[in-house]
């Protein structure tokens, strides 16, 4: 008998992070009014709409060419195993996060950032569109890394009224680096079932010993980006110090523990959120 799953069973709200990091850091590193602010949560919101749709078309490409059947928590089991009703529920996340974008940047004076950001997502959709989408071709790590630093940081990062600058260039290359390690750790576990949908993922072309040497990796170029970022925007001795030890004791715990995509997430979290926390309540 099919599993069909109730829809806070399939949500995993975590991985929304990966969305709302980016976001984070660009309130750490800029000197944004209150005004400003609301209007990166507006954007921010867009962000996580668009990227809930991107996800609800991967479960739906995923369950079609036969890659993630056995992943219990798909999208497409809450939609009674259905992928065609998945993909029109991911259509009404992707209207409204793109309204919401819309509108963010439409109060905020800075519609320009439409031209910037729009290839990014149109290349997010081809992650998962057609017979042979990117995420089945070597290319699809290097789309995440590409939507996730350039796209999502660099889309924030000029919402909060900065310029193209060294620090944004930092701060896209931790965050490409960043999502990138979070789908090098997703991908051992499901190498068999990639590799009998034709999926060519990085794990199922190198192995999943090399592929979690990469995500450490990765994830390490991320904290060291970050720390770049933060350290010189001169955000102050006690904030670079506070991040420091927090990125000393993520970095400790990835490389001495299984890396996987929720320790990810969290070690990161905790890397940024302190760091914020402290500079609010420092002012």
């Amino acid at each position: 008998m099919p599993i069909v799953i109730k829809w806070w069973q399939a949500l995993n709200p975590a991985i929304y992070l990966v969305s709302i990091l980016p976001a984070i850091a660009v309130w750490i590193l800029t000197d944004a009014s209150f005004e400003k602010n609301i209007v990166l949560f507006a954007a921010t919101l867009g962000v996580v709409l668009l990227q809930h749709a991107i996800n609800l078309f991967n479960d739906a490409k995923d369950w079609r060419l036969g890659a993630d059947r056995e992943k219990y928590n798909s999208w497409v089991r809450v939609h009674d195993n259905n992928p065609d009703i998945a993909n029109v529920h991911a259509v009404i996340s992707l209207v409204f996060g793109s309204l919401i974008g819309f509108l963010s940047l439409y109060y905020s004076e800075r519609l320009w950032i439409l031209l910037y950001a729009i290839p990014f997502v149109i290349l997010g959709l081809l992650y998962n569109y057609g017979q042979r989408p990117l995420s089945y071709t070597r290319a699809g790590e290097w789309v995440t890394g590409i939507c996730y630093g350039p796209g999502v940081f660099g889309s924030l990062w000029f919402v909060a009224g900065q310029s193209f600058n060294g620090i944004a260039v930092v701060g896209m290359m931790a965050f490409a680096a960043l999502s990138m390690s979070l789908l090098f750790s997703h991908q051992p576990p499901q190498i068999e079932t990639d590799r009998s949908a034709s999926k060519y993922s990085f794990a199922v072309r190198n192995g999943a010993k090399r592929t979690y040497q990469v995500a450490v990796l990765l994830f390490l170029l991320a904290l060291f980006f970050l720390g770049i970022a933060i350290l010189f925007q001169d955000k102050g001795t006690a904030l670079i110090l506070l991040f420091i030890f927090t990125a000393f004791i993520a970095a400790w715990r990835v490389i001495n523990l299984q890396i996987n995509p929720k320790q990810i997430l969290i070690n990161t979290s905790i890397v940024l959120v302190v760091p914020l926390t402290f500079s609010i309540f420092s002012v």
